[in-house]
């Protein structure tokens, strides 16, 4: 074999081992390619199988602790018909019916006043120094007419559909000023004040008008601790028909109340945890029948929740008077008094613990007041008043709530203690005047 033939043998021979070297790192990388999707597959369904464990294991968790727990009663009906859920809270469809039938019946009262509309002037004191390029000048007002202005509000509703409303004496005690009541769907009536009684700290005013909606009288003396009462008010003398909702919390409760010129005590008021605020005064206290069984009139500054409620029977004896005698009147017996507990009777060592003790704190003031029933009919300091008309005094039954109970010449028995002994005295109570 020549050279040249041994020559391209081998040419050809390194050219298949290059070929043969190109063809296996080509099948070598196709080889790692496989194996990386591979393992990018695999890592994928790792990452799913690890996902998918977790959650399956936190739901039958979850499952196994809710299994242990009472099945939740549904806030609402699945059903569309809403009146459905209403119909198995009976409590709660009796508010929302009372608020539903009463609500258009409580009326705001704005209360407006003509006031001096001042402006304000520069005078010069040293004009006659300096001219009138004087650098001291004085800054002063003067009167330029006057301007109707609203000076307040509160809440009254109507107690008949001929437009006869009632509300606070202290929302209307002004006589200067003008009344505006505004119903429920914004139409305003001016009012007019037919009564006011600062004792009982009730009004009532009346407006021009025909087929009013009007809230129903209740009876507050069937008024029980624990029950369920309604508020609606001109709540801040700005949110009209505010409602609120709790129970009667107390009964009997005489306090003092007290606001602007107004400083009166009141007997035998209902208190209650239903929201009162400024504005709501004159507004209803409701029962779940869609009573009035007060007038709402006070809260305790600073306190949760404690309101006071004139009750109702009060109101219903002012609007009978007015029908009767175009005017409050009350009964006069015309004594000075200190009702007994325990510890007066240990102080003045008294022999009993109730009743309503004839006794003046000053000598300016005597304890029967000269010319009055009281005295006609020979009553004395010193007295003590045990009943009248065979009905207890006490000091949740206190004399002026018994004696609120009669008009003017009606005939009244006492039965009294004096000293050690017991007598009866009979007299005739005549009109209480300048109330």
């Amino acid at each position: 074999m020549n050279e040249e033939k041994k020559e391209e043998i081998h040419n050809q021979n390194i050219d298949q081992n290059q070929e043969d070297q190109k063809k296996a790192q080509k099948e070598k990388r196709g080889i790692m390619s496989q194996l990386a999707l591979a393992i990018l597959v695999l890592s994928f369904l790792m990452g799913i199988y690890l996902n998918l464990s977790s959650f399956l294991e936190n739901y039958f968790k979850k499952s196994k602790r809710e299994s242990l727990l009472p099945t939740p009663t549904p806030l609402v009906s699945p059903s569309p018909n809403i009146s459905i859920y209403f119909s198995e809270n009976p409590h709660e469809k009796a508010i929302i019916d009372v608020i539903k039938t009463t609500k258009d019946a409580v009326v705001s009262i704005i209360i407006t006043k003509k006031v001096p509309i001042y402006e304000q002037y520069f005078e010069n004191p040293f004009e006659e120094f300096f001219g009138e390029d004087s650098p001291f000048l004085i800054p002063k007002f003067r009167q330029k007419g006057l301007e109707e202005k609203k000076i307040g509000g509160g809440t009254g509703f109507f107690v008949s559909s001929d437009g006869l409303i009632l509300t606070n004496n202290h929302v209307v005690e002004d006589e200067k000023a003008n009344y505006t009541v505004i119903t429920n769907d914004g139409k305003k009536f001016s009012a007019k004040v037919l009564v006011r009684d600062s004792l009982s700290d009730l009004a009532l005013l009346k407006v021009e008008g025909s087929n009013f909606p009007f809230i129903k009288l209740g009876n507050s003396d069937s008024v029980l601790l624990g029950q369920t009462v309604i508020a609606i008010g001109n709540a801040l003398g700005e949110l009209k028909n505010t409602i609120s909702v709790g129970v009667v919390s107390g009964l009997g409760r005489n306090i003092i109340a007290q606001g602007g010129n107004l400083v009166a005590t009141q007997y035998d008021v209902i208190q209650t945890d239903a929201a009162i605020n400024e504005g709501n005064s004159g507004g209803p206290l409701l029962n779940l029948k869609g009573e009035a069984i007060g007038v709402n009139f006070a809260m305790v500054v600073g306190a949760q929740n404690i309101g006071f409620a004139i009750p109702i029977n009060r109101a219903k004896r002012l609007i009978s008077q007015y029908h009767q005698f175009g005017r409050v009147i009350y009964p006069f017996l015309g004594v000075r008094y200190i009702l007994i507990n325990d510890e007066v009777k240990k102080e003045k060592k008294l022999s009993v613990d109730y009743g309503a003790l004839i006794i003046s704190n000053s000598k300016e003031e005597p304890a029967v007041i000269p010319g009055s029933p009281a005295e006609k009919a020979g009553l004395k300091e010193g007295d003590i008043i045990l009943e009248i008309n065979n009905e207890k005094i006490t000091i949740d039954n206190p004399l002026i709530k018994v004696i609120s109970k009669y008009n003017p010449g009606d005939k009244i028995t006492l039965k009294i203690l004096r000293g050690n002994e017991e007598k009866i005295i009979e007299l005739f109570l005549v009109e209480r005047k300048n109330i």
